[in-house]
């Protein structure tokens, strides 16, 4: 993951899975159509039975100069416009609510630490559907996992 300096914080940005985009507003209501989907209510309900609820802005379209499809940081996500399609915003959504249940439910989750931060991501991208069984399956230089 690319990590960003942004007014003495860093971001943590997903890698854009296409080229091109939408406008901010196609993306604004790209993201309302995700958080109607079954996975992002799942992920919402869960957060809120963990005492951690987040608003309908939580997931914000932001025009980003590089190409890159979200980002996390502590209490919000963003999504960037460089997406295009419905399915790659719902699974940019859910990778950073999943960065949001991480962080409710590990109050010491320090985003600055690598191994905190490596477990989350490899979660995030698990979860959401971003490795693909290849990566995800893939032991060489071994027959199988050790």
């Amino acid at each position: 993951m690319a990590a960003e300096s942004t007014a003495g914080e860093r971001k943590f940005a997903v890698p854009a899975a296409s080229n091109g985009g939408m406008s901010v507003d196609e993306c604004e209501d790209m993201i309302k159509r995700s958080l109607r989907t079954p996975i992002v209510k799942f992920l919402k309900e869960n957060l809120e039975k963990s005492g951690c609820i987040i608003g309908s802005n939580f997931i914000k379209a932001v025009h980003c100069k590089e190409a890159t499809a979200g980002g996390y940081l502590p209490g919000e996500g963003s999504m960037c416009n460089h997406l295009q399609l419905q399915d790659e915003v719902t699974q940019v959504v859910i990778h950073e609510l999943i960065h949001a249940c991480d962080e409710c439910r590990a109050k010491n989750l320090n985003w600055f630490n690598y191994a905190h931060h490596a477990c989350s991501e490899i979660r995030a991208g698990h979860l959401s559907g971003d490795f693909w069984d290849a990566c995800y399956n893939d032991t060489k230089p071994f027959d199988r996992a050790p």
